[in-house]
């Protein structure tokens, strides 16, 4: 497994500016949060699709790829820092 953080830096308001993932080992998505400007979260799993938010059908980007566009700055982040925010995604539902 393999777990990042991606800042979307835009201006829609329906659209979430923080997308976190963790990706199997063909990254593809197994869960994924995403939060929104105003602190709103959605999340999904297998089976689970909560405020809007599904999984991937498609194997993610490398990092290198997603950061080639300007809006979007991704990072890699630790097992417990997905964990901690996965924890986390209840505390608005």
């Amino acid at each position: 497994m393999s777990y990042i953080r991606v800042q979307w830096v835009h201006s829609f308001p329906d659209e979430p500016v923080w997308l976190i993932s963790e990706l199997d080992g063909n990254r593809r998505e197994t869960r994924k949060v995403e939060i929104f400007a105003d602190g709103s979260k959605g999340y999904a799993a297998e089976g689970v699709e909560i405020g809007g938010t599904r999984l991937g059908f498609e194997a993610a980007p490398t990092l290198k790829e997603i950061g080639s566009d300007p809006q979007f700055l991704p990072e890699e982040i630790t097992k417990e820092e997905f964990e901690e925010i996965w924890r986390a995604r209840i505390a608005t539902h």
